[in-house]
């Protein structure tokens, strides 16, 4: 086994966290329970990873970072009919981009040989069954809350009949949905779970990693507890909505005891395959929810399937593939995780928290670049129509280590067109016809006319106080409004994305008055405008996080930026544009 890789958590992370679940674990330490912690993460390869993973990646892996012990990556293959390799290769992406490592991959379908025989043990020991019901009439017999359920018909068919059925199942003798097979455990229980729930179903369908060997494939419930008790480990978190599984996870632990019966696991060790039987302990936590998005599966394939967004990655879709091509940072995502806690109480957290992170996050680590994206055109009249020098800024106001950068000027500049007004309002600090305002690094420019077409400013001309230039005695004197600005000699012309959140109500799950989630898509998600930028800008790598000074922190596209053909797309603003005013 490798020795588990995990990144550093980000600046600002308690040393030690302190939530319930941390707790349980130093108390198994403590009292010699458990000598080494073992934790998994086990998705299913059935689409892309959202944001609530995230939550739950960190926990599993982080548990593993702080109590030195191991975290596998389970894949959960037990339905092929809906998995994909795609999905397999995005996942291992995911988690590796937040910054860690699995300590050894495993799948569900390792362990089919061992699902089969530990079903065996159950028939035979009269706890488990081949029932005809179809699912119709399993969901008519399994009752409701207030009532219990009926036993099938066929819940007592001897052993020896039950064997043969399964074993022709296994042959793949039956069509889809023919038999299941069932666990026997209690039809009048408050816990519907535990009313005989299904084990296996017939699908006859092509597997990634084992192809047509199984026309059988176990259910969730039944295969997940027990990879975990082959795998060793210690600690299986879940997430809130396990937790009336739990009693079912705990029957089939007791009623198969791996740990009496190797012969079930025997066909691991021929295998070569490293097992150390556990008795785990399963855990729930509350899930990550976060307004203004939607996080079920279906509802994330439908969008993709239906065109309303370009694919898995879309950088205003909540899967991390679209928070990272957004430029969502793995350390903002984990510092979310951190602010989030682990706790029981299931809570919906504001988009604004997720903002905030990655926020704090870019102000922190993104170095400083100029553009406009909505472009003017200001002519300096008091510069040579050839002027051109090279100023010098600092890449980061908060950190020298950043270094410097030259950006060139010249008498031709792009301004954002919101900088300028010929009839301001009140309070209006920018450009104004007769007005000055400073430009960023160059000095103070005064409006001294104003070309139009029409109705439309198209150029503003200024002149240039040389006084007020730095060195110079004027370079102090205050003046209210500073703005930013690209020399349109140097300018790199450039595809600029502005996404915002993609639904335009806080709850776009809520159905009430028979609204759909697709009436609440927001028809400002996204604009596509050409800007311009600064060379440093338009050279960056892509991936690279920068913060557009004034404008907000933007990516270089993963997917499109290249040289030549700059794409950035917005992060987010620097100021939460949707919080109410006070």
């Amino acid at each position: 086994m490798s020795t588990p890789s995990h990144s550093a958590p980000p600046a600002g992370s308690p040393v030690e966290k302190n939530d319930f679940i941390r707790q349980i674990i130093r108390e198994d330490l403590a009292s010699g329970k458990h000598a080494t912690i073992h934790t998994r993460f086990p998705p299913e390869p059935n689409g892309y990873l959202h944001i609530g993973h995230a939550k739950s990646i960190c926990l599993n892996f982080g548990i593993g970072l702080e109590f030195a012990g191991p975290c596998n990556l389970r894949f959960d293959d037990t339905n092929p009919s809906k998995e994909d390799l795609e999905y397999v290769a995005a996942i291992q992406d995911d988690i590796r981009w937040l910054g860690f490592e699995w300590s050894e991959l495993r799948h569900a379908s390792d362990y089919f040989e061992v699902f089969y025989r530990s079903a065996l043990k159950l028939i035979r020991d009269g706890k488990a069954f081949v029932c005809d019901l179809d699912a119709d009439q399993v969901r008519a017999y399994r009752g409701t809350l207030t009532e219990p359920g009926r036993n099938s018909p066929f819940r007592e068919r001897s052993v020896e009949e039950n064997l043969d059925l399964f074993q022709r199942m296994r042959a793949g003798e039956f069509p889809d949905g023919a038999r299941t097979l069932r666990a026997k455990i209690d039809m009048g229980s408050g816990n519907i779970n535990l009313r005989d729930p299904a084990i296996y179903r017939i699908r006859h369908v092509h597997h990634q990693n084992t192809g047509d060997a199984w026309p059988i494939y176990p259910m969730y419930d039944y295969a997940h507890c027990i990879s975990d008790a082959l795998e060793g480990i210690t600690h299986s978190l879940c997430t809130l909505e396990f937790e009336d599984h739990r009693p079912l996870y705990d029957w089939c632990i007791d009623q198969i005891d791996l740990g009496g019966h190797p012969e079930l696991w025997q066909p691991l060790v021929e295998a070569g395959l490293k097992t150390t039987i556990s008795k785990p302990r399963q855990i729930e936590f509350s899930r990550l929810n976060i307004n203004y998005t939607v996080m079920s599966k279906r509802k994330l394939m439908a969008l993709v399937n239906e065109g309303l967004v370009a694919g898995w990655d879309d950088p205003r879709m909540p899967t991390l593939q679209g928070l990272r091509r957004r430029g969502y940072t793995p350390a903002s995502l984990r510092l979310l995780a951190d602010r989030v806690g682990i706790s029981k109480q299931n809570s919906l957290i504001d988009f604004s928290i997720l903002e905030g992170c990655v926020r704090e996050d870019l102000d922190a680590n993104a170095p400083r670049r100029m553009a406009v994206i909505d472009p003017l055109k200001v002519v300096i009249d008091n510069l040579e129509p050839h002027h051109e020098e090279t100023l010098t800024f600092a890449n980061h106001p908060k950190n020298e280590t950043f270094g410097t950068r030259s950006v060139p000027f010249s008498r031709e500049l792009w301004i954002e067109r919101e900088d300028f007004m010929e009839t301001p309002p009140k309070g209006f600090h920018r450009l104004v016809p007769g007005g000055e305002v400073r430009l960023r690094g160059v000095g103070i420019v005064k409006c001294v006319d104003v070309v139009k077409d029409g109705e439309t400013v198209i150029e503003v001309h200024c002149t240039l106080d040389p006084e007020s230039r730095a060195g110079m005695p004027g370079a102090d004197r205050k003046i209210k409004g500073t703005i930013h600005w690209v020399s349109a000699r140097h300018a790199a012309p450039a595809e600029i994305r502005l996404y915002d959140r993609l639904f335009g109500v806080a709850d776009p799950d809520n159905d009430e008055g028979g609204r759909d989630y697709h009436e609440c898509i927001n028809p400002d998600s996204v604009r596509h405008v050409r800007g311009y930028l600064e060379p440093a800008a338009a050279g960056a790598d892509a991936e690279q996080n920068l913060q557009f000074e004034r404008l907000g922190y933007f990516v270089a596209d993963r997917r499109d930026h290249r040289d030549g053909h700059p794409v950035f797309n917005r992060t987010v603003t620097l100021r939460d544009s949707w919080a109410k005013p006070a």
